[in-house]
Formats: C-alpha cells, structure tokens, sequence
C-alpha cells in the first residue's frame, strides 16, 4: 500500500448524507439514479462481529474486485466526520476521537475523512475514482460507513454500506446509493449507470456474505 499525502479536497456533489435520508428512492437529488438493496446474511452476535470487521477493513471494495490504494487519514485525531439524524440531517460528529486501527497487511480502517482511491472496473467500464469517508457507524447493532466521491469518478455521489444485527437476531446487509452520470457515455446511456450499480450491489454483498458464496 502506498500512503500519500493528505489533501483537503471536498467532495464533489451537494446532497452530503443524502443516502440517510429515509425518502431516496423516491426523492433523490437532482439528476441521480437512486438505488437501495438489503440481503439477509446470517444471524448472529458472532455473525455480525466477522461481518463489521470485514466491512471497515474495505472488504466490500477489495473482495468485490476493487482496488484500494493511496489510503489518506483525516490529519490529527479531532476530525470525526460529519453525522446524521434518522432524516439525514447533520448532527453531531459521528465520533468524537478514534484511534486508527489497521488491518494485516498495514491498510487503515474506515475512518471519518479518510480519502482513498479505488480502480477496477464493473462491467466492462471503468470504474476509478477518489472518493471520502463522510460519516462512520460503530453501534452495539448497527455497523456502516458513508463513501462520497471526491474526483475522477465516471458518476458522482455516495454510496452507504450498513450492517444491522436485528433484535429478531438476524443480521441485515443493507446499501444504498445515488448516483448522478458523469462520464460522457453515462450521460448519454443513462441504463449503464442502473447496470454499473447493480452489478456493485451484486460485488459488495459477495465479499460481505458466505451465505451468498455458498448459494453460488
């Protein structure tokens, strides 16, 4: 892994924390393909344990054919990324102070303000981009972290990844996303980005559930 240094970039669209609002499919940002999918992956405290760790490792990105690299830290331990109420409203930071953790081979944890760069590519597209950790979840039951995009990406938007241990004991994958085209051939072909994104869904929930391996 390369550590480059940190840049203040902002992220490159307005509706920051959009993907918390509880009406997104139906009332997404202007000129974004909104898109939602939950799976059932298992139940379980140890279920849920294995699957968060996973989840804050990138696992979602790297096991589901991305490349994570150039993993930038928020500099200093004050910044704590920006948090949302149930409505997607900014509240107070999401976390107050972390201590940076790593995972085997040295990379950085999902962190608020962390700025990574991804390559890969979904469907045959290309599927680079600079993107930011807006907020991160680390509840009792409840596990995520919001991903927006910085620059160089062939959309622009935000992707939320949340996994939920349920009071029934089931543990629930959940992402949402909107998407707005860039690329020239996304804007022309809006269908890409639906088949862009539902092949990511596919990718994040392979790498983050066995149960989805074992049916394959």
């Amino acid at each position: 892994m390369r550590r480059g240094t940190f840049r203040d970039e902002t992220v490159d669209y307005a509706a920051v924390g959009g993907t918390q609002a509880p009406d997104l499919m139906q009332y997404p940002p202007e000129r974004s393909l909104p898109a939602e999918e939950s799976w059932r992956i298992g139940s379980g405290e140890e279920r849920f344990t294995t699957a968060s760790q996973s989840l804050l490792a990138w696992a979602a990105q790297r096991e589901g054919g991305l490349a994570i690299s150039d993993v930038r830290p928020a500099p200093g331990p004050m910044y704590s990324g920006v948090g949302f109420d149930a409505d997607g409203t900014p509240i107070a930071p999401s976390r107050l102070e972390s201590d940076q953790r790593f995972d085997a081979d040295g990379t950085p944890f999902v962190a608020p303000g962390t700025t990574v760069r991804v390559r890969g590519r979904v469907g045959g597209l290309r599927a680079d981009g600079e993107l930011r950790v807006i907020s991160v979840i680390e509840e009792p039951r409840r596990t995520g972290y919001t991903l927006g995009t910085v620059s160089d990406s062939v959309v622009s938007g935000e992707e939320l990844f949340v996994l939920e241990w349920r009071e029934n004991d089931e543990v629930w994958f959940t992402v949402r996303a909107f998407d707005r085209p860039v690329a020239v051939l996304y804007r022309m072909f809006r269908g890409l980005v639906r088949r862009r994104r539902r092949e990511l869904f596919q990718r994040y929930l392979q790498a983050i559930s066995p149960l989805y391996a074992t049916r394959r």
